[in-house]
């Protein structure tokens, strides 16, 4: 009987694919994001029909917040909850199961126009409702209660996706209604629960080994805590009064105070290490997002959608893509160091964003914001792809 991670992987014999939870959930998430934007492009270019349900902006916003995140939050908990309770990881069919859960929730809500109206619903919430007492489970019986916090947000999250479902079902514009400004709300928190666990501590490392005295503040101090207990009202005020004067008024100070806790974290000492600073990076379009999200409600400037997706696209695409491409080096045996095609993946990212802002006043730089989104999530799949498809150098088969 295996009585530790190391030895349970071993007993797998079966695809490596299914010997660690990042594995499928990483590559293929990122694939389906690469796809969905491809399935995008073509549809408004009006070249295809999208078979859905959901009008085609809901089901390009939907897709990446609830399908591409699902299972990049899948990944990450099913390789991080391990070690907080010290239990041992799903592996094997049960994780192959679960992950083809994920799957049918994504050609359900695709092809939903092909089937009954309220099965799409059903089959999507089936993954995270799993998903989520899975962790339950393991939180439980390691006794580990400072992480029901993760487990809260992600509760919070299903149920934005099954307000986003019933606004769809009532015959409404969910691309514009409160279960996706819950889910991104959401997922706001999320980046900053964990980003402010691990930012700071894989900074401290790296500076630690580089022989750089500089040292980030220690993660969730008193201003860290501050922080995180402003924010839930700030943006519980945003997700039910979008357009308020007020609202734009507190996402401005929702901005500042993020700005000044990632400016604890010595992000400008570690330039010369990508892996590192795309942390940083990545948590600067929070308060960024933040920023033109107030500005557009209070002046007017960019739009509100454009102002989105910095969060969208800036916050949520690149910390995802800086935690995938981090843990699937350290997991499978890999140096701690970004490479050529790494840095290319983050630089696409970040060009996309761009070019999305630039695409509310041009709209062809809205092609050109999707193309680069295609070869920073089609690029992770391709350079990180064999690594999570094959076993751990050391792995006996």
């Amino acid at each position: 009987m295996a009585t530790s991670s190391a030895e349970q992987m071993r007993a797998w014999q079966g695809p490596a694919l299914f010997s660690f939870g990042f594995r499928p959930f990483f590559l293929f998430g990122a694939a389906w994001a690469a796809l969905a934007m491809l399935l995008w492009l073509s549809a408004i270019s009006g070249a295809i029909a999208l078979p859905t349900r959901l009008d085609p902006v809901s089901w390009h916003a939907h897709e990446f917040l609830f399908g591409y995140l699902g299972a990049v939050l899948a990944g990450f908990l099913l390789t991080a909850v391990p070690n907080w309770t010290g239990r041992l990881p799903m592996v094997g069919w049960r994780l192959a199961a679960l992950f083809a859960l994920w799957v049918a929730g994504r050609c359900a809500v695709l092809f939903s126009a092909l089937i009954p109206a309220g099965f799409a619903p059903v089959i999507d919430l089936a993954f995270p409702l799993v998903l989520a007492a899975l962790i339950l489970r393991e939180i439980i019986a390691g006794k580990n209660w400072r992480n029901l916090m993760v487990l809260a947000l992600l509760g919070v999250f299903t149920l934005a996706n099954g307000l986003f479902h019933l606004e769809a079902l009532s015959g409404g514009y969910p691309a514009q209604g409160i279960g996706l400004r819950l889910g991104l709300a959401t997922a706001l928190l999320m980046i900053a629960v964990i980003g402010g666990r691990i930012i700071p501590s894989f900074t401290r490392n790296w500076l630690a080994q580089h022989g750089n005295p500089a040292r980030p503040a220690p993660p969730m101090q008193r201003f860290d805590k501050l922080v995180l207990l402003a924010s839930i009202p700030i943006l519980a005020l945003w997700v039910l009064q979008p357009h308020e004067t007020h609202t734009g008024v507190a996402l401005l100070a929702f901005g500042i105070l993020h700005a000044a806790r990632l400016g604890r974290w010595q992000g400008h000492q570690t330039a010369s290490e990508p892996l590192v600073w795309v942390l940083h990076i990545a948590y600067v379009f929070i308060p960024l997002g933040a920023f033109a999200m107030g500005l557009a409600q209070l002046y007017g400037l960019l739009g509100a959608a454009a102002a989105q997706h910095v969060w969208m696209s800036g916050g949520i695409g690149a910390m995802t893509l800086a935690v995938m491409t981090r843990a699937t080096l350290g997991h499978t045996g890999q140096a701690l160091t970004a490479g050529k095609a790494t840095v290319m993946i983050y630089l696409c990212l970040f060009g996309s964003v761009l070019a999305r802002l630039g695409g509310s006043t041009f709209h062809e730089l809205s092609y050109l914001s999707g193309l680069l989104w295609l070869v920073a999530f089609g690029g992770f799949a391709l350079a990180y792809g064999p690594s999570l498809m094959r076993p751990k150098p050391g792995r006996r088969r």
